[in-house]
């Protein structure tokens, strides 16, 4: 029997076993960057995951694929590169996620990024509209604040739009809110939880200290140190990269911890809980991070914001007028696109 015969035949008798067990496609795209790469090993072995896409404009994206399809997980890799390959990528997909875009780089704020990451966003959204239209959307590019709403114009453009289908993955300052928390509680940080809303951006990033699990004894002044250091999570990571990149490690890790909540949900599990930033009316920011309740058709239930202090309440009243701003930004990208 030849090898490629082989291989047909393998990849056949994987994919009846595979779907079988698990049916979700999911499509990385930006999969060959600093954060696509290492999300698309985690979601290798997510045994939800019975399909993975990877997309990028680099040419080393097959390789990618190839090298991650060496891993003895279930779960079928394939690499695609070019805008012609970009249908075949998308269809079929349940769970879309976006890293692609350009890096903050030192001096740079997230919305630097704004002009060239929003055609970015928009484009790919266009061919999500396209080829999977009711495909969840993890949108991880920067500044997320502005790229979410992009989105949302964009498939309401196109016809196909459903606002609890589209996520700005914010689980990075949740991740950093309780490992910071825990260095303070000298406690485990995978058992520290502290609820972080707002948006994804400096002063938009609101940790709820006063809801932390286990509680944390501090002063007004460990109080600002902390709320600082987790919104500026990010510009600690650039800074210490010298040049090199901005956060990529932990925001692969968690954004395939957000993706694996969207899949849970998908796969009919109850009481999935995870934050995002999403189309939302729990305050005068059209769109705002709070924590949903997950299920098979994206958010079951946005659950608020929930009780705060005063302090967190002079957060959230500084950082709508932000958010705003980013919002009508990237609704204004939309509306300023040239007519196809």
């Amino acid at each position: 029997m030849s090898l490629s015969l082989n291989r047909l035949i393998t990849r056949k008798l994987l994919t009846i076993f595979t779907t079988s067990k698990r049916n979700f496609k999911v499509a990385v795209l930006g999969a060959s960057g600093g954060i696509g790469q290492p999300l698309a090993l985690l979601l290798k072995q997510n045994p939800l995951v019975s399909q993975l896409a990877l997309y990028d404009v680099s040419k080393i994206t097959p390789g990618v694929a190839v090298d991650l399809s060496h891993m003895n997980t279930c779960t079928l890799t394939e690499g695609f590169t070019g805008e012609d390959q970009l249908c075949t990528c998308l269809y079929g997909s349940s769970v879309v996620i976006i890293p692609a875009g350009l890096p903050r780089k030192p001096g740079m704020s997230r919305d630097d990024l704004f002009k060239s990451n929003a055609g970015i966003i928009a484009n790919l959204t266009c061919a999500i509209a396209r080829f999977c239209p009711c495909a969840m959307i993890c949108i991880i590019t920067n500044p997320v604040n502005a790229c979410v709403p992009i989105a949302s114009e964009i498939m309401c453009k196109c016809g196909v739009y459903d606002p609890n289908r589209i996520f700005g993955v914010t689980t990075l300052d949740l991740v950093r809110a309780s490992t910071f928390v825990a260095e303070v509680n000298l406690t485990n940080p995978t058992c520290q939880y502290v609820p972080v809303i707002g948006g994804h951006a400096g002063a938009t990033i609101i940790p709820l200290l006063s809801r932390s699990c286990p509680p944390i004894l501090m002063s007004g002044t460990t109080r600002d140190t902390l709320t600082k250091r987790i919104q500026e999570g990010g510009t600690e990571v650039v800074a210490a990269k010298a040049g090199g990149g901005s956060a990529t490690l932990s925001m692969a890790f968690a954004a395939a911890r957000f993706a694996n909540a969207i899949l849970r949900g998908l796969n009919g599990e109850e009481n999935v809980v995870e934050p995002a930033y999403v189309k939302s009316n729990v305050t005068a920011s059209a769109y705002f991070s709070t924590p949903l309740l997950l299920g098979r058709c994206g958010i079951k239930e946005n659950l608020g914001i929930g009780k705060v202090d005063q302090y967190e309440q002079d957060l959230i009243c500084k950082a709508v007028p932000m958010l705003q701003k980013s919002i009508k930004a990237g609704v204004d990208f939309v509306k300023n696109l040239p007519s196809k």
